[in-house]
């Protein structure tokens, strides 16, 4: 798009976007993210495991204006899913229908409102689906810090929360980054990780964290990995469920795609060990547990009844 948006349009695309349901949003400048070398680290050393896509698209991730040619703004949201609900064998995030697509209709509606106010403008938008370090843009966009558990933290919401980006052909007026950290000395969510996923503050090696061991890793588990996933059946909230900022702030959903079932707060195990492919479409056909596919959620179902089993005999 040729030329800046009118005066003031940053601040109605923002309250545009809270209208449509989402409960922070801010703007950043694309560019290259500020931890585009901690990132090289982390796949240096290993600490993605099988997730061989992160590497590939690493030299993307370098610069968020490479996804997208001729893209220099995005719109930064973050959605409540709510960290409220009770501990359980799957992840909160998972107990209800696919996030991915509640957000990109949120925020293709964004952007035809956008080509409506503005007569023309390109954009695309992201939601865990391309080679963008979106959490290093929305602390640019100011909408939080880093976590030592690697997550992004607001000081209103916590971090039960998903991150979306609208990219746009439009030069915005960047929102200040947040630039300090109110982590202090805390170190709950390394002390609370049950596999001591954590090498230090702000570095997380997948490969010993459950969420990795439950949904990324291919194959049978080897019996240490058996033991790290415990009861999980997909994914583990322990490091949020600890922190202050949650324990304090966590809210419920209000976004009514996030309600949680009542089968995936508490899961039949010996159903999810045996289920058949149309069981697990029925199970699981719209939700996030998809990503594991039906052998990885049988396999991790088995893998919990052994150690319950084990552990209470």
């Amino acid at each position: 798009m040729s030329g800046g948006p009118p005066k003031g349009f940053e601040q109605r695309l923002k309250a545009q976007a809270i209208a449509a349901g989402f409960d922070l949003v801010g703007i950043a400048s694309l560019g290259e993210p500020s931890t585009a070398a901690h990132f090289d680290a982390w796949l240096d050393a290993g600490h993605h495991g099988e997730m061989a896509y992160l590497a590939k698209g690493a030299e993307l991730r370098r610069d968020a204006r490479r996804p997208v040619a001729g893209m220099v703004s995005a719109l930064v949201v973050a959605l409540n899913y709510g960290g409220t609900q009770p501990a359980g064998a799957v992840a909160r995030y998972a107990r209800f229908a696919d996030y991915h697509q509640v957000m990109w209709d949120k925020l293709d509606a964004l952007l035809a409102w956008v080509r409506t106010e503005l007569g023309e403008a390109n954009g695309r938008s992201f939601v865990d689906s391309g080679p963008v370090l979106e959490r290093d843009l929305a602390r640019r966009a100011g909408l939080g810090w880093f976590g030592k558990n690697t997550l992004l933290i607001n000081p209103t919401l916590g971090s039960f929360f998903f991150l979306g980006a609208l990219f746009l052909d439009v030069a915005l007026e960047p929102d200040d980054p947040f630039a300090s950290d109110h982590c202090g000395s805390c170190t709950r969510c390394l002390d609370a990780c049950p596999t001591q996923a954590f090498v230090a503050p702000h570095v997380l090696d997948a490969r010993r964290c459950i969420s990795y061991l439950t949904i990324e890793l291919k194959g049978a588990h080897t019996p240490e990995q058996a033991a790290m996933v415990g009861e999980h059946l997909f994914g583990c909230d322990v490091c949020q469920e600890v922190c202050p900022w949650n324990v304090k702030f966590s809210r419920d959903a209000t976004e009514a795609a996030f309600m949680p079932r009542a089968e995936l707060e508490a899961p039949d195990l010996t159903a999810f060990a045996t289920m058949d492919d149309a069981e697990f479409k029925v199970r699981c056909g719209d939700t996030p547990l998809m990503r594991a596919k039906r052998a990885g959620l049988q396999r991790n179902a088995t893998t919990v009844l052994h150690n319950t089993n084990t552990a209470g005999s």
